[in-house]
């Protein structure tokens, strides 16, 4: 059976468990003088982005060749879709020369999700791993999100996270809300009007987390415990095609990390931590002293991103049957790999 991760919804909780775990296993492997292991010997990965990416493609790629895999990237630009060739047909092309998995990163919503469809009727048994898909998830940035926190803080049960900024077009915030939730972290979604998603509220009443308009007041504890966590989201200006708010000024003041909020913070919640997925826009969502505080784990989270997609490469190509990834279903417990 083909397998793939599209989604932080293909797993469950024992799943997202499994690759925490083997995670902390691959983390070693950095500590180490020589950076590699034969695991993934013999295999061949391509990373496949037609949007750019630093830490996503680099980690992807490390991981790939510290696992002793051919890893291959290819860009948009790179890639015969810049002649006009359809994404099927590109991804089509790749999986028949034998590859065993594509990581992709397209701009469109849903189409780590086709893309698998399409390998999946070809029968190339090539797996594909969702790298961010337009607005909709980037499941490897929540995983490392997660394994990021619990390295510091301990387990997330009971944890309550705030996920402040542009969620309207935030995949990393929808990411994190399934895999939070499967966690046990309660969650609190902090945007301006403007930037929450259609149909915030009712989304809010189904999965059980909360929504607020005020930044001050969830920093200083006034409906909830204060955050043990503030997940800074970064405005994503290429993806706005109108005013979302009035100047960058006004963002800063109403929602921005500031450093009368860090200190705000780091009196209520002494253990609090920040985190971001980056890239930042330091003065703009996040002030430098946020970004370089003690609380900051923003260089912890690329380094976790090695060994979280390390470790999911691991359980698609590498481990038996029963693993915690699959196409269709969801592995029992027990039949964890």
């Amino acid at each position: 059976m083909t397998r793939h991760l599209l989604s932080v919804a293909d797993l469950d909780t024992a799943g997202v468990r499994e690759l925490l775990d083997t995670a902390a296993e691959m983390h070693l492997v950095q500590r180490r003088e020589v950076k590699k292991i034969p695991t993934l010997r013999g295999r061949t990965v391509i990373n496949l982005f037609f949007e750019d990416s630093t830490r996503t493609r680099s980690s992807f790629e490390i991981a790939g060749k510290w696992m002793s895999a051919d890893t291959i990237n290819i860009t948009g630009k790179g890639s015969s879709t810049s002649k006009g060739e359809s994404l099927r047909d590109t991804t089509m092309t790749i999986a028949s020369m034998g590859v065993d998995a594509i990581v992709m990163r397209h701009h469109a919503s849903g189409a780590a999700h086709q893309v698998a469809r399409w390998l999946d009727e070809l029968g190339t048994g090539t797996s594909v791993i969702n790298a961010g898909d337009g607005t909709h998830e980037h499941p490897t940035q929540a995983l490392l999100d997660a394994y990021t926190v619990e390295q510091r803080l301990g387990s997330l049960e009971g944890r309550h996270v705030a996920i402040v900024g542009d969620v309207a077009h935030s995949r990393v915030f929808r990411s994190n809300l399934v895999s939070l939730r499967l966690l046990g972290a309660r969650v609190t979604v902090v945007a301006p009007p403007t930037l929450m998603p259609s149909g915030a509220r009712a989304w809010a009443e189904r999965d059980g987390f909360a929504l607020s308009h005020d930044l001050d007041a969830v920093l200083a504890g006034t409906h909830a415990p204060v955050p043990d966590v503030l997940m800074m989201l970064r405005v994503q200006h290429e993806r706005m095609s109108g005013g979302y708010f009035p100047t960058p000024r006004e963002y800063t003041v109403g929602y921005g990390l500031t450093r009368d909020r860090l200190a705000t913070f780091t009196a209520a919640s002494p253990e609090g931590v920040i985190c971001h997925p980056g890239p930042m826009n330091r003065g703009l969502e996040i002030a430098a002293d946020a970004a370089d505080a003690a609380s900051s784990l923003v260089l912890d989270q690329v380094s976790a991103g090695v060994a979280v997609r390390m470790s999911v490469l691991y359980h698609l190509l590498a481990s038996g049957e029963g693993d915690v990834l699959r196409r269709e279903g969801r592995a029992s417990k027990g039949a964890a790999a």
